[in-house]
């Protein structure tokens, strides 16, 4: 971008934004240059920078894509009182960039920061996730759009935000050039309120159907906000249309979101719904084992005893997250005390979390159990169908519920789609009076619940 069309962009903003706040905001920046997809703006406070990151960023940056979109990000350097000036740059060649603090939009246009920790590599796969990696992995090619939405959906822990990261992480290293806004849909409201407030609705939804690839997290937060929900329906299309990708993620399937206008969840089944499991014993041992070769490097010298994380693997089943928790305690106690890792430091250093696990067996657990069992799907176990393939083992999971958890009838309906409480009276009922008539039902029930309380 040359100073001209700088100036032409100033002239642009100083007719939207008004005279005040384009002489307080927009005047004092100076030009730097472009280089290796950054622009670089001079700012005389860090307070300005701040501010003018914050507010105006994503706009400038907007603005600046339609003139030159190699342009990836916008950087404010601050010019302290001690160092000269930098003059504006040439229009033939880029001015070097003042060493300077700077206030950075980030790769994804300010969205949610992406962890480092979350790419493709440090994904463990395994059978109840296998088909969202792959999906993920496939979407992250950045090719032509095969499946648009990607959605995935899944369970607290189940690694639905690490799929969304490692896509992230991976677009921006195949595709640098592509515009990937990373958000939660939280954040999504949030812009869109603002927006409505400030009445830059124009620059909000420029700004937004300019991406290359959209990624909204949990999706759900927006059920029941109708003009939030407007503005997502109008978004989704305008990037549908444009050939644009879209990932979406929740903590459940499109059809089970209570207060989703019907379009919006049309549009979110048209491409590809995919559902994260709960991890089995194989994927947490997995997951375990990674996470040990890590921490071995980090504390060289702690000795884990053989038994340990298959003891942990088979113990804590109710999250990864409270999994790799308890691992990393386990390593820097250890650490502490200077001790292997032998099964009475774990039990003394777990105590709290393996008192937990030890009474509960969760709902979500008798769910994939029962799912598996009958080569159905989590999604049919609790969604509307009646017909018996789905029914009948509907029915043996909320009578498994019903006896193994301490859940009250009213909260087992709605892990069961929102079922009522006399729908699971009349399962339950109903599977008690089959395992006295039916020998194959009553092994089946035998063999689940032998198989939950191991």
């Amino acid at each position: 971008m040359t100073q001209d069309q700088w100036g032409t962009i100033r002239d642009e903003l100083h007719q939207t934004m008004g005279a005040n706040c384009f002489q307080s905001w927009i005047e004092p920046l100076t030009y730097l240059g472009s280089e290796h997809g950054i622009a670089h703006f001079a700012v005389p406070t860090n307070f300005m920078g701040n501010y003018v990151s914050q507010n105006y960023g994503d706009i400038l940056l907007s603005k600046i894509n339609r003139i030159d979109p190699s342009v990836r990000r916008v950087v404010f350097d601050t010019v302290t009182e001690t160092q000269n000036a930098p003059k504006p740059a040439p229009q033939s060649a880029p001015a070097p960039v003042t060493q300077a603090k700077s206030h950075q939009m980030s790769d994804s246009l300010n969205g949610s920061p992406l962890d480092k920790r979350f790419t493709f590599d440090a994904f463990v796969v395994g059978k109840p996730n296998e088909l969202a990696h792959a999906a993920a992995r496939r979407v992250a090619e950045g090719g032509p759009v095969t499946f648009n939405p990607l959605f995935l959906y899944g369970g607290v822990g189940l690694g639905k935000t690490h799929l969304m990261h490692a896509i992230a992480w991976e677009l921006r290293t195949r595709h640098p050039h592509l515009n990937v806004l990373n958000l939660s849909a939280e954040q999504f409201m949030y812009r869109f309120v603002q927006a409505l407030r400030d009445r830059k609705m124009m620059d909000f939804k420029e700004l937004f159907r300019s991406v290359d690839v959209l990624m909204v997290d949990d999706v759900q937060f927006i059920a029941g906000k109708d003009s939030t929900q407007e503005e997502f329906f109008h978004t989704f299309n305008a990037l549908v249309d444009q050939n644009k990708q879209i990932i979406i993620s929740a903590d459940r399937a499109p059809d089970e979101i209570k207060a989703l206008e019907n379009r919006i969840r049309s549009r979110l089944q048209s491409g590809l719904v995919v559902d994260l499991h709960p991890t089995d014993y194989e994927l947490r041992l997995g997951i375990l084992q990674a996470k040990s070769e890590m921490y071995s490097r980090m504390y060289p010298g702690l000795e884990v005893e053989h038994g340990i994380l298959e003891f942990l693997a088979a113990r804590i089943v109710s999250n990864v997250r409270i999994l790799e928790g308890a691992l990393t305690r386990l390593f820097a106690f250890a650490s502490l005390v200077d001790k292997p890792i032998s099964m009475d430091l774990t039990q003394e250093c777990l105590t709290d979390i393996l008192r937990v696990s030890e009474r509960k067996v969760s709902i979500e657990e008798i769910q994939r159990k029962v799912a598996d069992h009958y080569l159905i799907r989590h999604s049919d176990l609790v969604g509307p169908k009646r017909v018996r393939t789905f029914a009948r083992p509907r029915q043996i999971a909320m009578y498994l519920c019903k006896q193994l958890t301490t859940r009250s009838l009213p909260e087992i309906g709605r892990h069961f789609g929102g079922r009522d409480h006399t729908t699971v009276m009349h399962g339950v009922r109903r599977i008690e009076e089959l395992r006295k008539q039916d020998a194959q039902i009553a092994d089946d029930v035998d063999l689940l619940r032998r198989s939950l309380e191991a």
